[in-house]
């Protein structure tokens, strides 16, 4: 009989065994830095300086005294409204007697005005703090990263 590369020399068979390699995946959480956030409220003055328009009214009472056959109707004169003040008079007849005139003018003033009036702005200071390997042995002496932001509120 041959032999063949599985036999011995005795004609006895050769046992190879064989090796199978596994893979065990496991997972686990690593924290690798942490951050705080906050905000700050800054104030600042600022001088607001606008124009502004006012306006009132003058009014003049005008006596008339006089009469007439019909009420006059409110009316515009230029920059003035003229409003007419009846009174009912007895006489043998009745007339109607023009008592007064109320003149009402506008006028209108332009003028600056200057307020100091306070500013509020926002800065967000953003912390991080990186997990070291120190720190993972229980050293906290970490280096720390600070950034702000800015918003104009």
């Amino acid at each position: 009989m041959t032999r063949g590369p599985m036999m011995r020399e005795d004609d006895a068979q050769i046992v190879v065994p064989l090796l199978e390699e596994e893979i065990s995946i496991a997972k686990r959480q690593m924290i690798t830095g942490r951050a705080r956030i906050s905000t700050i409220t800054r104030e600042r003055e600022e001088l607001v300086d606008e124009p502004l328009a006012r306006e009132h009214v003058e009014i003049e009472r005008i006596p008339v005294g006089r009469f007439i056959e019909s009420a006059p109707e409110v009316r515009q004169e230029g920059d003035t409204l003229i409003v007419p003040v009846l009174e009912e008079v007895l006489v043998v007849e009745r007339r109607l007697l023009l008592k007064e005139e109320v003149r009402v003018r506008r006028v209108q003033e332009a003028g600056r005005h200057q307020e100091r009036v306070k500013v509020r702005r926002q800065e967000v200071v953003l912390t991080r703090h990186p997990v070291t390997t120190q720190e993972a042995a229980g050293d906290p002496a970490a280096e720390i990263e600070e950034q702000t932001f800015r918003k104009e509120k």
